[in-house]
């Protein structure tokens, strides 16, 4: 009897082994070897379990029968829970491994995730599908032709002596049904498709599906009819508007459209819209043509999926999206509402209400706009991260190179920049102010972060980079021109004959006499001798006034006014370099300030020299 049970388990252990050889695996290892290893353990313990319950029968009591009987109960609670675990990591596989379809009419009737030796999944399926579209195309083919054998390995589906498919143990495990029941499941479903896929191809079926697709086409055409119809009355309904609804399109002065240009817009925009819902109708039309045939629903699928796959995209994108833009919003208004507060401190400064020590109200604009391009390039940075594909190195790699174009192209512009923050700082001037820069003689009309611009007294606009500024000399003439008044001078040279006392009499007189001259006391025109030259004696007149922007206007005047004392005193101004030989000629005074019996010098020769001579 004992020799009977060796001999059993030694023929288990041979068929063990046998089919350990020919084990299955799914195209991924880890379950390959899972499955493998719940084979094993399976035939494993069932073999102990058999050698326990021999030994357990070659027993009839005492306490070795009662230790087997203990031991086989702890290899059944063992095997319980391996099989628990086990099954838990099957199923965590599942859900990341790959089944290839056995879809021999283009509809899927089931998937092989397990392959036979060196035959991978995608082989068998492809194999399988060959098969059935044989079976299907063999006329002497029948439905119950089909038939199962069972061996100790396999469950085959048959028709006659050809094996349509093998269903081994794996595939049994892996789907988690007995092997026997797996292979009815699929022989049937084999059926079900064959009988229908015939069914559909039967001439019946076919006039149907045409006459079906005629039905279609005529119902699009009338549709398309009736799209063309409404959109006609629709647009002549635009005409009748033109003039009563359609009157144009003004944004405050500024006619954009009149109401013919607004009537074309519209019909435009109308015609669009027809021509948008023609095509997507034709587009929804054409899966619904070619899914009437079977061997054409291939197509239709893909059509759909053109639809609706961007559209899944996007709309899945959209709502993934939606913390990431709360999250903008959120950074947005803070920021808004941030630069708001410092544009109401800004505007206090501005306007005298708010004083800070040492910190001037023509400075609050300026470092208003650079916090504020601070802040917001703070915002922007922190925003930068949750905007949609900015981690694509497509986003990012067009980043870095707008930022070196950036960076190449505008270092003048950046020059510019840093020198007008520097010039606001400065104070050199402000709007306004009559200044000079280089050459350049105006009035300050306008200051910005790059330029400045200057009007001159011929009305003339001059842009001056504010690189330029900062690198040169700047002269304001009105900073102090309201309080200690601005000093106007202009020189002229008299002879060693003429006393100079007169000619300080003279100029001071002349000042006095000048629209805009200061007249007070403390700001009394002056006058100074600069230099004491080899044939004239060189006066500079000094003079003050508040008005540094007629300062064209009053030098003429001031020189108008120094002609017209000298002639009324009979002195002649030697300027700039000039000395005169009398020949009985008139002299150099106008002949109007002269007295009536004035008589010339004489003199033998009339000559006009230059100093240098």
């Amino acid at each position: 009897m004992m020799k009977t049970y060796l001999f059993v388990v030694l023929v288990l252990i041979g068929v063990s082994k046998g089919y350990s050889q020919n084990k299955d695996s799914i195209s991924a290892e880890r379950s390959a070897g899972l499955l493998r290893q719940m084979d094993s353990t399976h035939r494993a313990d069932s073999v102990k379990r058999l050698l326990l319950l021999f030994e357990i029968e070659a027993l009839r009591e005492g306490r070795k029968r009662e230790s087997l009987v203990e031991k086989l109960r702890i290899i059944e609670k063992e095997d319980s829970l391996k099989k628990v675990e086990q099954r838990q990591r099957l199923d965590k596989l599942k859900s990341v491994a790959v089944g290839y379809a056995v879809a021999p009419f283009y509809d899927t009737l089931f998937l092989v995730y397990i392959k036979v030796g060196s035959f991978e999944a995608s082989d068998r399926a492809q194999a399988i599908s060959n098969r059935i579209v044989s079976l299907y195309g063999n006329y002497n083919f029948r439905i119950d032709s089909l038939t199962i054998i069972d061996t100790e390995t396999n469950s085959e589906i048959l028709f006659r002596d050809q094996v349509i498919m093998s269903i081994n143990e794996l595939d049994a495990i892996w789907f988690s049904k007995p092997r026997r029941s797996l292979a009815l499941e699929y022989r049937d479903k084999i059926r079900t498709e064959i009988a229908r896929e015939r069914n559909d191809r039967s001439l019946y079926n076919i006039g149907i599906r045409i006459a079906t697709i005629v039905l279609i086409l005529v119902g699009i055409f009338i549709l398309i009819k009736i799209i063309n119809v409404g959109f006609k009355r629709l647009e002549v309904k635009l005409r009748s508007l033109k003039g009563r609804v359609l009157k144009g399109l003004r944004f405050r002065s500024y006619q954009l459209l009149d109401s013919d240009r607004q009537l074309q817009v519209t019909l435009f925009i109308t015609n669009i819209l027809r021509l948008a819902v023609i095509v997507l109708l034709l587009f929804i039309s054409l899966p619904l043509l070619f899914s009437v045939f079977p061997w054409t629903r291939g197509i239709a699928e893909t059509l759909i999926n053109w639809i609706s796959s961007p559209l899944k995209k996007v709309t899945d994108a959209f709502i993934n999206y939606i913390p990431n833009l709360f999250t903008i919003l959120v950074i947005g208004v803070m920021t808004h509402y941030f630069i708001k507060v410092l544009s109401f401190i800004a505007n206090e400064i501005a306007c005298g209400r708010l004083r800070i020590e040492n910190f001037y109200p023509d400075w609050a604009k300026p470092t208003l706009n650079i916090i504020k391009f601070l802040i917001y390039a703070f915002s922007f940075i922190i925003i930068f991260p949750y905007l949609p594909g900015s981690q694509s190195p497509i986003f990012q790699g067009v980043s870095v190179f707008v930022g070196v174009l950036f960076s190449l192209g505008s270092s003048s512009a950046i020059a510019n920049a840093v020198a007008g923050l520097v010039i606001t700082y400065m104070r050199p001037f402000k709007i306004g102010d009559r200044v000079k820069i280089g050459e350049i003689t105006g009035d300050v009309i306008e200051k910005s972060i790059l330029v400045t611009r200057l009007r001159t007294i011929k009305n003339e606009e001059i842009t001056i980079p504010n690189s330029a500024i900062l690198s040169g000399h700047t002269i304001n003439y009105t900073t102090s021109a309201s309080a200690l008044g601005l000093v106007l001078y202009t020189s002229v040279t008299i002879g060693y004959d003429v006393p100079w006392k007169q000619v300080h009499e003279l100029l001071i007189k002349a000042a006095l006499s000048t629209e805009g001259i200061l007249q007070s006391a403390d700001k009394k025109p002056f006058v100074l001798q600069t230099s004491l030259d080899d044939f004239y004696v060189a006066y500079q007149l000094n003079a003050f006034t508040h008005h540094p922007g007629n300062m064209a206007i009053i030098y003429s005047g001031l020189h108008q006014n120094i002609q017209d004392q000298f002639n009324e005193a009979g002195v002649e101004i030697m300027s700039p370099h000039y000395r005169a030989a009398r020949d009985g000629n008139s002299t150099a005074i106008p002949a109007n300030y002269l007295p009536n019996d004035y008589v010339a010098p004489a003199f033998n020769v009339n000559t006009r020299k230059d100093s240098a001579d």
